[in-house]
């Protein structure tokens, strides 16, 4: 599983089919090795994964997460071998439990304890049959985890973790528990807009999205930010959770993720315009050369 050192995790519901096409094909074209696809009420991720792995030639795609609750573990394992086939081992699956608000409040379906619901699924899948032409080789999964306990999860069962809306400090911690086999790749939201203060408060609205969601929370307060912090989106809280301004500062911000122990950072570019599916091709194009 060779995903270089960066990729872009990005929403692409507010792309048409061909100008997701046509992202995915730039990304590619910019050295990027993965583009992380995210699941929550917008497009299915597997099967826009299994359409630009069709129209890319070294891109993975990964997706950041499949919400295990959508899918029954023997689907979900037909779709990463099917994908992975096709696709000469260049798709990566990461999962997670999701959030209680959206399992429960948009979905209807009943939400379990986090570490035991995501064991039993990974146990499930691991005992499914599956009767299709294999890859080459085993195809790679990863989940979601921020806590100690999925974090173990990860390295007991698993390729690897997939943390998101952390800081370095928390890929240090995230590394300690892993070890040193296993993949740790880590989202970073990033915006190129030198003046901080400005950037701050464009970038606020992005953090409010999931502001209320308890398994972020729950990780922010592990992380050392304090209720308030939360509540306010305080400086403090955004210039841990972003990497905000200048190139220089924000690659500054990639390396203390490396130096922590990353393997692969994936960066989600916030647009100063605030416009979903205008992605800021600006700051994709800069740091591609990091």
């Amino acid at each position: 599983m060779d995903l270089g050192k960066l990729g872009v995790w990005y929403f692409l519901d507010g792309l048409s089919t061909e100008d997701s096409i046509r992202a995915a094909q730039k990304i590619e074209s910019l050295g990027y090795g993965a583009l992380w696809l995210p699941e929550t009420v917008g497009k299915d991720p597997l099967t826009t994964s299994s359409l630009l792995l069709n129209v890319t030639t070294k891109l993975h795609l990964a997706t950041g997460i499949v919400n295990i609750y959508h899918r029954e573990p023997g689907v979900m394992l037909a779709a990463q071998k099917t994908l992975a086939e096709q696709s000469q081992n260049r798709f990566v699956l990461g999962m997670g439990v999701s959030h209680k608000p959206l399992v429960e409040g948009v979905r209807g379906l009943e939400y379990g304890p986090p570490v035991k619901t995501m064991r039993d699924y990974l146990s499930k899948m691991e005992a499914s049959p599956y009767t299709g032409i294999a890859s080459s080789e085993k195809p790679k999964t990863l989940i979601a985890a921020l806590g100690p306990k999925m974090l173990e999860l990860a390295a007991e069962k698993t390729d690897g973790a997939h943390p998101y809306f952390t800081s370095p400090e928390h890929t240090e911690f995230a590394r300690k528990i892993l070890g040193k086999d296993k993949k740790l790749c880590v989202e970073q939201k990033v915006m190129l807009e030198p003046d901080l203060p400005k950037a701050r408060d464009l970038a606020r609205p992005t953090a409010k999205i999931y502001q209320g969601l308890p398994n972020y929370r729950n990780n922010w307060l592990r992380m050392g930010l304090s209720e308030e912090d939360i509540n306010s989106l305080s400086d403090r809280f955004m210039d841990t959770t972003f990497a905000l301004g200048t190139q220089a500062q924000i690659e500054k911000r990639l390396q203390e993720h490396f130096d922590a122990g990353a393997d692969h950072v994936c960066i989600q570019p916030i647009n100063p315009n605030g416009k979903m599916g205008n992605i800021d091709w600006s700051c994709l194009e800069a740091l591609s050369k990091a």
